[in-house]
């Protein structure tokens, strides 16, 4: 794992964004309050949102705009990306290393947005630049991951709560091994193995007065 990531942070803000290109696009077909549980930038220079969207949402959505659901996913819900230039917020997001957890439309041109930052200082970056643009920004959380000494080593300890905040371990899935190691800069097989070892741990820690 990169340095990057030795003191992350768990943020959820809310943010006046009446310029979304996404909620504007979607408002035109008729659809509000928006789900977003991925956010991707791209080497074309466009943002990738991965849109969850319920049975009925799906059949207003044109043929032409429509993309396969990833694997995993339960078939109540289908997530959908769709691309644009994407807007402020969502570039403030992806260029301060930080990556997002979900993002859902609470009212008319407000978001609410959580994501993972490896540092203070990226928080804080983030936080500035769109108080700069001129967002309203409200914090309604930030969690910092506080080593404690016991059962895992540190760095597994960090490991698994990045994969607790960001979803790893929800049915289904906000994020997948192969992402989660992308955006801590390790292999997919090393990450498995790291979890593999901890999760043994943990369970040898608990059990541990039934063994003995």
């Amino acid at each position: 794992m990169r340095d990057l990531w030795r003191k992350p942070y768990h943020v959820v803000i809310e943010v006046e964004n009446p310029h979304c290109r996404m909620l504007k696009r979607f408002a035109g077909l008729g659809l509000r309050n928006l789900k977003v549980v991925d956010l991707r930038s791209s080497s074309l220079g466009v943002v990738k949102h991965l849109i969850e969207l319920g049975s009925d949402q799906v059949k207003q959505i044109p043929d032409d705009l429509k993309t396969a659901a990833p694997r995993g996913k339960p078939s109540g819900k289908s997530p959908m990306w769709f691309e644009s230039e994407g807007c402020e917020v969502c570039n403030a997001i992806l260029s301060h290393d930080a990556f997002l957890i979900s993002g859902k439309s609470v009212e008319k041109g407000i978001i609410m947005y959580s994501f993972m930052v490896p540092t203070f200082e990226a928080y804080s970056s983030i936080i500035s630049t769109l108080e700069k643009a001129g967002h309203k920004v409200n914090v309604l959380r930030m969690g910092q991951f506080e080593p404690k000494k016991g059962v895992l080593t540190e760095k597994q300890e960090r490991i698994f709560w990045l994969a607790l905040k960001g979803g790893f371990f929800e049915y289904p899935r906000k994020v997948g091994i192969r992402e989660l190691a992308l955006k801590l800069d390790i292999r997919p097989s090393t990450l498995s193995e790291i979890i593999r070892r901890g999760t043994r741990r943990l369970l040898e820690h608990y059990f541990e007065k039934e063994v003995s």
